[in-house]
C-alpha cells in the first residue's frame, strides 16, 4: 500500500471513529485551500516545501500528487522541496528521497 492509499485508509477510519473532529479538520482544510489569492499550483508547491520541512512522508506524497495534478513541472516541485532543505539542512535533504519516490510515479527520469 503506497502513502496515498495509507492516507485514504487512515482518513476513512477517522471519519468512522471520530466523525465530528475529522469533519472539522476537513472543513478547516478546505476553507484555507479554497481561497483565491494564491492559485492551486502555487499552494501545492508551498505545501510540498512545508511537507519536507515537517518531515511528513505522507504529506509529501499528497502534495507532490496535488502539484502534478495542478500543472507543476518536476523542476518546480524539486525547487519547492529544496527550499525546505535551504531552511532545514541535512535532515530535510534526506526527505528528498521521498520526493523522488513520488516524482517517479509521474515523471520519467
Amino acid at each position: 500500500m503506497d502513502k496515498i492509499e495509507q492516507t485514504n485508509a487512515t482518513f476513512a477510519r477517522l471519519k468512522k471513529d471520530m466523525p465530528s473532529q475529522f469533519s472539522s479538520f476537513i472543513t478547516f482544510n478546505q476553507k484555507v485551500k479554497n481561497t483565491s489569492t494564491i492559485d492551486t499550483k502555487h499552494k501545492e508547491l508551498i505545501l510540498v516545501s512545508l511537507s519536507v520541512t515537517t518531515q511528513c512522508a505522507w504529506c509529501i506524497a499528497i502534495h507532490v500528487e496535488g502539484a502534478v495534478k495542478s500543472g507543476a513541472s518536476k523542476d518546480e516541485i524539486l525547487e519547492a522541496a529544496m527550499l525546505a532543505v535551504v531552511m532545514g539542512g541535512g535532515p530535510k535533504l534526506m526527505y528528498m528521497n521521498i520526493v523522488y519516490e513520488e516524482l517517479d510515479k509521474y515523471f520519467k527520469s
